[in-house]
């Protein structure tokens, strides 16, 4: 096929397409007639259109001119998209295994972890940054079905962590937080209870999460929200180490999971367990025991046999420095209060017969005691694990709280707007599966999930509408130096 130009009765020149076959010429498109140089350019712009329409071939982008190609000129900026970001997050759920998930599930996904918003509003998000759509009856259909799919992704996102992180299962990290709704009626699921958020009037829902030493999440569970948390962690373990038919197991969990009861069961379902231990709350003769026996040498620990395992007992002088600092801006908020007393709430030194208002000298001397000395609970022989690595291994549990941070701020998981239990199970979902891709990203490219998606953003699709051919046009952006350098890490070999 060639593009033929002849010249008309009228002085103007016609732009033809046409085709030889056996030394006969075939017209196979007669594309418009041209006065000017102008009017004679775009009807070439079109014909070539035609040709590579009609041909189905696609023309080399780097081989022609961009300004030709475009024909600036007659053309219209209609905006960007976000692709590349979309691409890498697909990418990733790939190699976890969620290739088969509806598109939609994965798609609510991403957008979670690039704009966080409502199920609806992600969906007319998705078209703004992707350019991919979803319709709203579509999100119904799928909701109840995604919703099973919580096993199956917690399967993969384990066999991938394993892959990726060689988690073995031996060591886990627990913790519990809270998410509130906006609302303030209370349901089966949605309780009033202890909040973590200070939203004590609003209803709640208990997330239990797992995460690996590196701080990758493994599982979760959801629970009512006047739930105690210690009596989260039993079902959840038992429940892990069934679904993966684990043998030795440990987990390592804050202080408020640690009861005599707890004990009991972990041990009868042979866990070990690294928690905190609350030495406020310990007896006086085990307290007489740890202020006699423990060195206030910087570093120093010893070990103690209670009822609840061994009771570890570390000596840090920057911790009895803070301690101390503490303990005196109490004391003299104390004084102040029973030198004028008012209607304050209770302080933690002061104490009162009903009348007057006084220091609690023994309390004091209880805090003096403990300056210094952190706490922890275990049933690890010293033999098996010594007791620094039971300290260094419980001063790991901040990962977990580092992913509870990124799930509440950068993946906006709170406040929930839901207020049906299923709706509220498929949001978890998401916010799951965002967290664990977020974490992924953060671990490989040893930078925030936040500056990945920053730097993302800077590597957009720009579209510009063709006025003449009606078609928009995909100009992509070279990725970054520092984006190029993220996705290295992101498929090196793991």
């Amino acid at each position: 096929m060639k593009i033929r130009v002849v010249q008309t009765a009228s002085k103007a020149r016609a732009v033809q397409i046409v085709r030889y076959e056996h030394n006969k010429r075939m017209i196979l498109r007669h594309i418009g007639s041209a006065h000017t140089d102008e009017a004679l350019s775009d009807l070439m712009l079109l014909a070539e259109e035609w040709i590579k329409d009609y041909s189905h071939q696609l023309s080399i982008f780097p081989d022609q001119d961009p300004n030709k190609l475009l024909h600036l000129h007659h053309s219209t900026f209609v905006g960007v998209k976000f692709r590349f970001f979309y691409d890498q997050v697909c990418a990733i759920q790939d190699k976890i295994g969620l290739g088969n998930f509806p598109a939609l599930f994965k798609d609510l996904v991403a957008i979670r972890i690039f704009e966080p918003a409502s199920k609806l509003r992600s969906l007319e998000l998705m078209e703004q940054f992707f350019g991919i759509n979803h319709s709203r009856k579509t999100y119904y259909k799928i909701a109840p079905g995604c919703i099973e799919l919580k096993q199956m992704v917690e399967e993969k996102v384990a066999g991938f962590a394993k892959a990726y992180y060689a988690f073995s299962y031996d060591l886990l990290f627990y913790d519990i937080t809270t998410l509130y709704f906006e609302t303030f009626e209370e349901d089966e699921l949605r309780k009033n209870g202890f909040s973590k958020d200070n939203k004590s009037q609003q209803p709640q829902i208990l997330i239990a999460l797992m995460v690996s030493k590196e701080g990758f999440p493994v599982a979760y569970e959801v629970f009512s929200g006047n739930t105690f948390e210690g009596h989260t962690i039993i079902p959840v373990i038992k429940n892990f180490i069934d679904k993966n038919g684990i043998r030795n197991f440990t987990v390592v969990a804050d202080a408020a999971m640690i009861s005599t009861e707890n004990v009991k069961q972990l041990t009868q379902n042979n866990i070990n367990y690294i928690v905190g231990a609350r030495l406020g709350n310990v007896s006086a003769k085990l307290l007489e025991n740890i202020d006699q026996n423990i060195s206030r040498e910087d570093g120093q620990s010893i070990r103690i046999k209670t009822d609840n395992g061994y009771l570890i007992c570390s000596y840090s002088a920057v911790r009895y420095r803070k301690d101390r600092y503490e303990m005196e801006q109490q004391i003299a908020k104390a004084k102040q209060v029973i030198e004028k007393p008012s209607k304050s709430k209770k302080l933690k030194f002061t104490q009162t017969d009903g009348v007057k208002i006084s220091l609690n000298e023994a309390l004091i001397e209880k805090t003096q005691k403990l300056l210094g000395i952190k706490g922890y609970y275990t049933n690890l022989e010293e033999s098996v694990v010594d007791n620094s690595t039971i300290i260094k291994r419980y001063h790991e549990l901040y990962r977990i709280e580092q992913a509870f941070r990124m799930s509440k701020t950068d993946l906006q998981t709170r406040p929930v707007f839901h207020f049906k239990e299923q709706p509220i199970k498929l949001h978890i979902l998401i916010c799951f599966m965002a967290l664990v891709i977020g974490k992924h990203i953060e671990l490989k490219t040893q930078t925030s999930i936040r500056k990945f998606i920053d730097e993302s953003r800077k590597v957009v699709d720009g579209e510009i509408l063709n006025h003449i051919t009606s078609k928009i046009v995909t100009v992509k952006a070279e990725p970054t130096p520092k984006m190029k350098e993220f996705i290295e890490k992101l498929n090196a070999p793991h």
